[in-house]
């Protein structure tokens, strides 16, 4: 049954840490829509999900044990990557794209910026065998997993298994990464009847349905689609996006659209971290916008908003922000699972 009260949303944020056994089911608000991740195939449960977030903050799935998921993706930036506008890995390689926020991925089916993985079980992957993410083979990291001393007891508290496989590895890896639900912000809280817009973010929200809903949809804040937005080419990186998987030239420049929510904490923005602020990605809306034919139709004519309009549209963009989701302990480094065993 859907969640329709803030305690139960706040009861389900928290949920996985206090109950073993199978979840049945995600918890999620009775206006998001429909998840379109198949559980059937991977029934929620919270061994599973303690399993999954032991491997998302370990190094070991890493070609020399130095970065995880988490290098990446930090719990207080809304799994996103602030530290340098083009992600890193190993061996300090520089990559060519900025890792995305990982937020309510229940509702995705398609991953990476030019959706090159088509189901989240999968997606891991393709970071753990890229030369410059982590570097590794996924055979060489099941065999460290199965010669470490922590994790078969919990492979088989997950999967009534010791040994561990790459099926499981992964299937444990999208759990945790499920369980990573925002839906406690204050757009939230107002959809909820809580609280009430001041002036500027009413101001704010009106923009924003008149000018940014049509990619960046409401109550998820995405359509989940691949859309070319206008950016400048960077003649160093030269990323085609979404063609560099479909190989069709209509998708040039297409790059998947992400979600809105959580957006004061998951900066640099667009798919090269080229924009350190919100300001300067409503500027670029505003003047930057580049035509080409690919171009999304909703942004030929940009968006002609006042520097007072630009301010309001922020003050909408940050009723976004979900502290209880950034701050989850839940959420955080499992140190009673990774440091405190191998001590």
């Amino acid at each position: 049954m859907k969640i329709r009260t803030y305690y139960i949303v706040f009861f389900a944020l928290f949920s996985f840490a206090f109950f073993s056994g199978s979840i049945n089911e995600l918890e999620y608000p009775e206006y998001f829509p429909k998840p379109v991740y198949d559980f059937s195939q991977n029934p929620l449960d919270n061994e599973k999900i303690k399993l999954g977030r032991a491997l998302f903050y370990d190094p070991i799935l890493s070609r020399d044990n130095t970065v995880s998921c988490a290098t990446c993706h930090s719990v207080f930036n809304a799994f996103a990557h602030t530290d340098h506008e083009l992600s890193h890995g190993i061996d300090d390689a520089i990559g060519t794209r900025n890792a995305p926020a990982l937020i309510n991925l229940a509702w995705s089916n398609s991953f990476m910026w030019d959706g090159a993985v088509n189901h989240l079980d999968m997606q891991a992957l393709a970071p753990i065998e890229h030369p410059k993410e982590m570097g590794e083979k996924i055979e060489t990291v099941i065999e460290k997993l199965n010669n470490s001393t922590i994790y078969p007891p919990l492979f088989f508290s997950a999967f009534g298994d010791s040994t561990a496989t790459g099926e499981h590895l992964l299937k444990a890896l999208a759990q945790f990464q499920l369980g990573l639900i925002s839906a406690n912000s204050k757009y939230d809280r107002i959809k909820r009847g809580e609280e009430t817009f001041n002036d500027s973010e009413k101001r704010g929200y009106r923009l924003f349905l008149q000018n940014c809903n049509s990619c960046h949809t409401e109550p998820l804040f995405t359509t989940g689609e691949f859309a070319n937005n206008g950016l400048p080419i960077d003649t160093t990186l030269n990323d085609l996006g979404r063609m560099t998987v479909t190989k069709d030239s209509t998708d040039a420049f297409k790059f998947k659209i992400p979600t809105l929510r959580n957006v004061e904490f998951s900066y640099p923005y667009m798919h090269d971290g080229r924009f350190s602020s919100l300001h300067k990605v409503l500027k670029h809306y505003n003047t930057g916008i580049i035509a080409s034919k690919t171009l999304a139709p909703s942004l030929k004519d940009s968006i002609k908003i006042s520097a007072d309009e630009r301010a309001d549209l922020v003050a909408f963009l940050l009723s976004l922000s979900d502290k209880d989701f950034v701050f989850n302990p839940e959420f955080r480094f499992p140190r009673e699972t990774l440091l405190l065993k191998k001590q």
